[in-house]
């Protein structure tokens, strides 16, 4: 007998275990699930609490994955739930929209009073890329002018306006003709930027501090020189930090690690959510704010049908205490330095680890041919002739199938595998996951064997495919 769909839901739910592959196959992304069948990360996981999930067999995994960073609380925080609740309980007059929300209101207080007393305005989104698309029409708006400089190897969203500004071409492909106006620059690079602003005719120049694909950092004076340059030709500083914003460098934002920046539109999202429920933030200075809603005929000129909802807003702001109360900033940073101080020397120890870059629990390891070792270049060689960017799934398949640690490749063509622990990670946990980093890349110093075996056969594979 079915159980009750409204009376017992979970028990309801319980009846259809084990389906979850076979739905997605049959009505969501076919080739999502082929691929978590290939390399074995179909684990059906059944809970999920701070730093951990774990599956149906009882087995505990640790979560370098974090949704992208959407779980840079932990996964399921007891505070942020409790917050929640309590206002599910109250039956609250959510979006009246001829109406303020007190919640949203505190939510862009207590969001600005970890900024900077330039950035005091706030709009509310639903994503990360909404929040860039959000940045980019304000641009415009406040300037007259059309033009977005963007850099290389960028991540800002997968939306039509965001993708314009992607750095990879992997993902523009399919979709036909961008969004006009827009011009890459190398990143890092000031002359270029120079060049591409010389003109007086950019909205703005939008730039990851972190970059989220390959965790390169900006470097030290290049965000102080690039706002100069913004200011010099008229064009406004837009930091996209839905990924390294919120405390997970080791400060609010990573702006803050270097003197006198002060961006004039600043992206926020993922942990913003608490992992609960999807929110973004564009936070800028009153006079652009002004330039967009610039009349009461305008008040509304830019909007979205769930912006500031009651649940988004609350998890918001239970997300803004916990990382205060808990001081998970600080943790972030300490940890962070940690865990390099670890890595680090994995370069020059194992061959194919080329360099250990990022910032706080934003990091990444990038791999290429070794120097050293006539049969690993052979390896080497003969894996990128097939499929060139598998050699990182020699990395992550075992540390997730032997070690139970998940974490993903950076990006699609890449030899790079980002990680992104959860702000609550503690040494324990970061000790578990470089003793088993190190027993996997040993591994792959051996060949033949089965490291790579497994990988030639996922080569293989995907050609065939």
């Amino acid at each position: 007998m079915s159980a009750d769909f409204y009376g017992e839901f979970q028990g309801w739910l319980k009846e259809h275990d084990g389906e979850q592959y076979d739905l997605h196959d049959q009505h969501i992304n076919a080739s999502f699930v082929k691929m978590l069948r290939t390399i074995g990360f179909n684990k059906g996981y059944v809970r999920g609490q701070g730093s951990y999930l774990w599956d149906a067999q009882g087995n505990k995994y640790l979560d370098l994955l974090t949704g992208w960073g959407v779980f840079a609380l932990g996964r399921n925080h007891p505070k942020i739930k409790a917050v929640l609740q309590q206002v599910l309980a109250q039956d609250m007059p959510n979006l009246v929209r001829m109406e303020c929300s007190i919640l949203s209101g505190l939510v862009a207080k207590k969001l600005t009073d970890h900024t900077s007393e330039g950035l005091s305005r706030v709009f509310f989104t639903n994503s990360g890329t909404e929040t860039v698309e959000g940045a980019l029409k304000f641009a415009r708006a406040h300037t007259k002018r059309q033009k977005i400089v963007y850099c290389d190897h960028a991540f800002h969203g997968l939306t039509l306006g965001s993708l314009a500004v992607n750095g990879a071409d992997f993902f523009r492909e399919p979709f036909g003709e961008m969004m006009t106006g827009t011009v890459k620059v190398p990143f890092n690079d000031l002359a270029a930027l120079e060049q591409a602003l010389a003109g007086k005719d950019v909205a703005g120049f939008i730039v990851e501090p972190l970059q989220g694909k390959s965790c390169e950092l900006v470097a030290d004076g290049y965000l102080a020189e690039a706002q100069r340059l913004c200011r010099k030709y008229g064009t406004l500083l837009i930091l996209d930090e839905v990924q390294c914003g919120l405390g997970r460098t080791g400060k609010w934002f990573c702006f803050q690690h270097f003197a006198d920046v002060e961006p004039d539109i600043l992206c926020v999202a993922k942990a913003l959510s608490g992992g609960y429920v999807p929110v973004g933030a564009v936070v800028t200075r009153p006079a652009i704010m002004q330039s967009v809603f610039s009349s009461m005929e305008k008040c509304v000129v830019h909007s979205n049908t769930y912006g500031q909802n009651d649940m988004a807003m609350a998890a918001a702001l239970a997300s803004l205490h916990v990382i205060e109360d808990e001081k998970l900033v600080e943790n972030a940073a300490a940890m962070g330095e940690y865990v390099m101080g670890r890595l680090k020397p994995l370069v020059g120890k194992n061959p194919f680890v080329s360099a250990v870059r990022g910032k706080g629990l934003m990091f990444a390891i990038d791999f290429a041919r070794p120097e050293s070792s006539f049969k690993l270049k052979m390896a080497w060689d003969m894996l990128h002739k097939i499929n060139f960017g598998v050699f990182g799934q020699m990395i992550i398949i075992p540390l997730l199938q032997k070690h139970k640690i998940l974490t993903q490749v950076a990006g699609y063509h890449t030899e790079v595998i980002k990680f992104l622990p959860p702000m609550v990670v503690t040494k324990e946990d970061l000790d578990w996951f470089v003793d088993a980093l190190d027993s996997v890349l040993e591994e792959t110093t051996h060949f033949p064997g089965t490291a790579w075996t497994t990988v030639l056969g996922l080569a293989k594979g995907a050609m065939r495919a």
